[in-house]
């Protein structure tokens, strides 16, 4: 990919605290207008990075550049085309949502009043919080308050947004709020957010980097990596005879293993092949050469915790 045309663009990005690698040489690519997840485990090193990224923190080697700038040395041009969302965002609890945006908003306006007016309301409007504009935040649910807090990083109008696990401490319906309003914020900006729920990834994502213990794992569109799950699996479920169905399939020369799981209305049979084509082409024919009836067949979809798991235990092993 072009570098001019990254939005995040690292190399051998790395940060030692007293000797001990909290980031270890990280090369990350974001492109434009994606959602980006960044994802590992609690105490991978995801909010070390972020720091990095906006220059709260200098590398211990390697260098990071936003929108072609280094963080290091540009990180005050780069803030301000940056909205930041901190893990756990802290707010005057008396000051109500309204307030606390004009608080924010002071930051980066110096123009009519009218004018920043509407960006607020605008702002508020994107996050779902409108109607609880002019309500005290000590009232507010968790959820509205990371609404509140995306509303906040949002006011500038920035290029990027980064957000420190924006869902990790809500419940099912504000996490769902949350993952509701980056959705629509992708309109106006990249999304660059770290999470260790792997749901989330799955459902928002274009893309996802997978940190462990400070190192990259992967780096992938989301689709490619749930695609590159080892060997191909095929699921068949049947009514009749499974048990010939299966000897019939261990006897091809590009079946690796077969497992069985058998139901009320029949069996499953999980099919590991070696040759995807000529499954493609002759799995399902030698399953109906036996006395059964298919009722699904497919390949089976690997999910992303299933492929997190098998990077960072082949990650753990090398």
């Amino acid at each position: 990919m072009n570098s001019e045309r990254l939005v995040i663009d690292t190399h051998d990005l790395s940060k030692n605290y007293n000797g001990i690698a909290a980031l270890d040489g990280l090369d990350l690519q974001v492109p434009p207008n994606s959602i980006f997840g960044f994802l590992g485990p609690n105490g991978a090193g995801k909010t070390t990075a972020m720091k990095l990224l906006l220059g709260l923190s200098k590398p211990t080697k390697g260098r990071a550049e936003l929108f072609g700038l280094d963080a290091a040395t540009d990180s005050i041009a780069i803030r301000r085309r940056v909205g930041y969302l901190a893990q756990d965002p802290r707010f005057y609890s008396h000051m109500t949502a309204r307030e606390t945006m004009r608080f924010a908003a002071r930051f980066f306006y110096r123009g009519p009043r009218d004018a920043v007016e509407a960006r607020i309301e605008e702002t508020l409007l994107l996050v779902g919080l409108e109607d609880k504009a002019d309500r005290p935040i000590k009232g507010f649910s968790g959820g509205e308050r990371q609404r509140l807090g995306i509303a906040q990083a949002q006011v500038n109008f920035p290029d990027l947004l980064i957000l420190d696990e924006p869902a990790a401490s809500l419940d099912p319906m504000g996490r769902r709020d949350v993952l509701e309003v980056m959705e629509r914020l992708r309109r106006h900006a990249t999304i660059f957010y770290s999470t260790h729920i792997l749901d989330d990834v799955q459902r928002v994502s274009d893309s996802v980097a997978i940190l462990d213990r400070g190192r990259l794992v992967a780096q992938a569109p989301i689709e490619q990596l749930l695609s590159t799950g080892g060997e191909a699996t095929y699921l068949v479920s049947v009514r009749g005879d499974p048990a010939s169905a299966r000897s019939a399939l261990e006897h091809q020369p590009w079946v690796t293993g077969v497992t069985t799981v058998d139901h009320p209305q029949g069996a499953t049979l999980e099919v590991i092949v070696g040759d995807e084509s000529r499954a493609d082409a002759e799995l399902l024919r030698v399953v109906l050469a036996g006395d059964n009836v298919v009722t699904q067949f497919g390949r089976k979809q690997m999910n992303l915790e299933e492929t997190f798991l098998q990077l960072v235990d082949s990650e753990k092993r090398s």
